[in-house]
């Protein structure tokens, strides 16, 4: 078999951890009730595969089973208590999935400190080897390679969007398409090197998470 197959049932774990989306089964024992938080930069879907359960999102309620899905938005406050005698397991994703993943929030409404979580947390071996120093000259790396990435992609940009109005004052269909062909090379080019930069980042902040830096 050239990929693998996953089974809610057998892996109760983080499936997939990549800076562009996080994925995994989750199981909740009966009177589980998971603590209310939101995502600074994260959509986050939740599909329940078995058990019941009242999710609450931004004030609202609601009661989900079985087949159900909900999604808590970016910066919208979220939380889920099971409901019943059964334990519940869900499908959930975040997108992106970049630290600190998380944010907590005090009584009073305002942020408690960004709170960064060891790769353990998330099923991911934990680097214990490579020094921190060169964690963060990873991440610094990772944003200067961002920034050269822009602005060949921002003098791009300009170029394209100048030739496709061309294109299209011209009556040129096929002219206008490769413009936003090029259009599409560049930009792709940059979330591929904010997607590296983005890792770099994560490494270097489960780093700061381990009792040892």
């Amino acid at each position: 078999m050239s990929f693998e197959v996953y089974d809610f049932r057998t892996d109760v774990r983080n499936i997939l951890v990549t800076p562009q989306i996080r994925s995994r089964f989750l199981r909740f024992e009966p009177g589980t009730v998971a603590q209310r938080h939101t995502h600074d930069l994260g959509h986050e879907i939740f599909l329940i595969l078995s058990g019941r359960c009242e999710f609450e999102i931004d004030g609202e309620k609601a009661e989900l089973g079985p087949g159900q899905l909900c999604i808590a938005l970016t910066d919208q406050q979220h939380s889920v208590r099971v409901l019943g005698d059964e334990p519940m397991t869900m499908y959930l994703s975040v997108t992106p999935h970049i630290q600190p993943t998380h944010t907590f929030w005090n009584e009073d409404g305002t942020k408690k400190p960004p709170r960064f979580i060891s790769n353990r947390a998330y099923d991911v071996p934990v680097d214990t080897t490579t020094p921190t120093e060169e964690l963060l000259d990873r991440h610094l790396a990772g944003v200067e390679a961002l920034q050269t990435a822009v602005d060949e992609s921002t003098q791009v940009q300009r170029a394209m969007v100048a030739a496709f109005k061309q294109a299209i004052q011209a009556g040129d269909n096929a002219a206008a398409l490769a413009a936003r062909d090029a259009m599409w090379d560049a930009l792709s080019s940059v979330h591929k090197r904010l997607a590296i930069w983005d890792q770099a980042w994560n490494d270097l902040t489960a780093r700061t998470a381990e009792s040892e830096l």
